[in-house]
């Protein structure tokens, strides 16, 4: 990852823009101090279709008996 000051964002954008394209991160510095504010980094679309909650998601079956009853102020008070 290369750093870069935001005067140099503006002199160069679409040459830093193409260096993010093809993979390279680059973090903005700003003012005379260069205190890091941001990065530029490639996009990456997500292919993950589904999302899977918790790690025993598929693994594990869960039912409640037929008689089974919880008011709400009995929920609350569990958590």
């Amino acid at each position: 990852m290369r750093a870069i000051s935001v005067v140099d964002v503006k002199n160069n954008f679409f040459e830093i823009m193409n260096d993010v394209i093809h993979g390279e991160e680059i973090g903005i510095l700003y003012d005379n101090v260069k205190k890091p504010v941001a990065m530029l980094v490639p996009y990456v679309e997500n292919k993950q279709l589904e999302r899977k909650i918790g790690i025993l998601d598929g693994k594990i079956n869960i039912t409640f008996c037929d008689n089974f009853e919880i008011t709400t102020e009995e929920l609350i008070e569990m958590i």
